[in-house]
């Protein structure tokens, strides 16, 4: 009797428990339902403000332009400088235990830039200047230079004209230079490029430039060098941004492809600048890269006198390497609109 008795307690509680879960189940599946339906709505009302903020962002930019009276100019400044100084007495764990070193690095890049109601001119120019100095105290007879170095040096310098034939595309023409600064190497080489084609400025920092008519002009004095110049196509894309609050970011494409020989006389340069600056002081980093294999002809050839090349195609691709540069330190930037 007593068995039978617990039987029918553990039955009782386990419906009991089966009932419970069944109401709490119903009661949750209830509020479920009512909280998807709460948010369905909550977000039908966000996609309406949404459509109506943007709505008033695009009158508000709308009615800014209208206000905004012609010529507008807008100008500025930045770059980077770098110093870096080094002194060791007396420390073993290097091969020359007692030397000095000192780098300095300089970025400056400018830009001022007009705009019409018809037309567009745009100026722009970049400036890459490094020096390194190195001397070993245990050697006063070692012939160091009591000079500084030159770890970098590229001057680039742009013209840019549009005729606008909506609010994002114009028939333009271009202008850009290139060429070092230092010790003879002022356009010994330089580079000329001149041609016309379009511009597409999709968004207001984002210029791209596609020019299919281009003469690549190469200009040197040295007569031991040599430069072909030729007609191809010229392609820029210049864009600026935000990364984060505090972390701005420029970056310059410039291409060259001749049709006269692709492989062996185009040429690009990638120039990227990164900002902290607060107020216009802060930390930069600005990296340069290019490809350019006449460069990279002419110096295989003036390094290695008993080896001469005596045609590109026989340069070895080891020995055609993307040149590079970086820059970091204190960053400034300064802006006029």
């Amino acid at each position: 009797m007593r068995k039978g008795f617990i039987l029918f307690l553990l039955s009782c509680s386990i419906l009991l428990a089966n009932q419970s879960f069944a109401q709490n189940t119903d009661e949750l599946m209830a509020q479920k339902e009512a909280k998807a339906k709460e948010l369905a709505e909550l977000e039908g009302q966000l996609g309406d403000l949404q459509g109506k903020v943007d709505a008033l962002k695009g009158e508000v930019a709308s009615l800014t332009d209208q206000l905004t009276p012609y010529p507008r100019w807008s100008t500025g400044l930045l770059g980077t400088v770098g110093l870096n100084v080094a002194g060791f007495s007396n420390w073993l764990s290097k091969d020359q235990p007692n030397t000095n070193a000192t780098t300095i690095g300089l970025t400056a890049g400018a830009f001022a830039n007009l705009q019409q109601e018809k037309y567009f001119w745009n100026n722009g120019g970049n400036l890459a200047l490094s020096w390194l100095r190195f001397v070993d105290k245990d050697a006063p007879d070692t012939p160091d230079d009591p000079e500084f170095q030159i770890a970098a040096d590229a001057l680039n310098a742009t013209s840019l004209f549009g005729y606008k034939l909506n609010d994002k595309l114009a028939i333009s023409a271009l202008g850009e230079v290139r060429t070092a600064t230092q010790r003879g190497t002022f356009f010994n080489p330089g580079y000329l490029d001149i041609g016309a084609g379009a511009t597409w400025t999709p968004i207001p920092n984002l210029v791209a430039v596609f020019h299919p008519l281009n003469y690549n002009f190469v200009f040197s004095n040295d007569d031991e060098v040599t430069y072909e110049s030729s007609l191809g196509l010229k392609a820029v894309v210049d864009y600026s941004a935000k990364l984060t609050e505090n972390i701005a970011w420029k970056s310059n494409l410039s291409t060259f492809f001749s049709y006269k020989d692709v492989n062996n006389f185009s040429n690009w340069t990638w120039v990227n600048t990164f900002s902290t600056a607060y107020k216009g002081i802060g930390i930069g980093l600005d990296i340069g890269l290019r490809g350019n294999k006449q460069e990279s002809f002419n110096a295989f050839n003036s390094a290695n006198p008993t080896n001469i090349l005596s045609d590109i195609d026989n340069l070895d691709s080891k020995d055609n390497g993307i040149q590079a540069y970086y820059v970091l330190g204190l960053a400034y930037n300064l802006t006029s609109n």
